[in-house]
């Protein structure tokens, strides 16, 4: 059974009124009502032999500077701090990997993306605070409509490592037609390196030879970004 505190002493959490339990208080007042240090503690479910859950919580909280900073944790960081273990750091992270995805689950029929800047508008907070580069596709319908977008590589951007066939495989399987592709520069200078650019290249000739075009490349840096699209149609520039 998980432990609580109250006036810093330990007790059972089946020891506090029910009506103040965390649980309780989201079926009465809201899940938008409980603080920070509740919504972990419903997450961690338990503390430990010697750490009530919601002094746990507190603890994780304790090493951020704002809430904000949640989204910056690592598997390893959080087994830093003192009774945190593998699987309450994974569901930590499970939480919050599934509340990105339910923000960028965008209303399909709403969303046209028929720009390069449309496109850094709608997914720049997918790179806020990354430390790798992530390459993304990104695939459209015949009116520019989002389908669906793939996270296909973590690490640095090069052609060894991001595999054509990956990009253009969902792409088959979700009757896109068109690919827009998109990475960060954690640096947050988006220049296209001498690799974005050759990956650029390849990609671009495969779209035409396959009839589905990848029609941009956009590096994203921060709160700006560099298309390819923009660059080589601007004054006939040639990468």
């Amino acid at each position: 059974m998980s432990n609580y505190i109250i006036d810093n002493k330990n007790i059972m959490i089946k020891d506090i009124p029910i009506s103040e339990r965390p649980r309780q208080r989201a079926i009465k007042y809201g899940i938008s009502n409980l603080t920070n240090e509740e919504l972990l503690a419903i997450i961690l479910k338990t503390g430990t032999k010697k750490i009530s859950v919601k002094d746990l919580s507190s603890r994780i909280l304790s090493n951020l500077n704002s809430i904000h900073d949640l989204k910056n944790l690592t598997i390893n960081s959080l087994k830093c701090i003192n009774g945190i273990g593998e699987v309450k750091a994974l569901e930590i992270l499970y939480a919050l990997e599934l509340g990105k995805r339910v923000y960028y689950n965008v209303d399909k029929e709403s969303v046209k993306l028929n720009s390069s800047k449309k496109i850094f508008e709608h997914f720049k907070d997918l790179f806020i605070n990354e430390k790798q580069e992530n390459f993304y596709a990104i695939y459209l319908d015949s009116k520019s409509k989002l389908i669906s977008y793939k996270l296909l590589f973590k690490g640095t951007i090069n052609s060894s490592c991001v595999h054509p066939r990956e990009v253009f495989k969902n792409a088959f399987l979700e009757s896109a037609y068109s690919i827009v592709v998109m990475h960060n520069h954690p640096s947050g200078d988006p220049t296209p390196s001498v690799e974005d650019k050759e990956v650029t290249s390849s990609l671009f000739e495969i779209g035409k030879f396959v009839a589905i075009p990848v029609i941009d490349h956009i590096v994203f840096g921060n709160n700006k970004y560099f298309s390819f699209y923009e660059y080589i149609h601007s004054n006939d520039n040639k990468m």
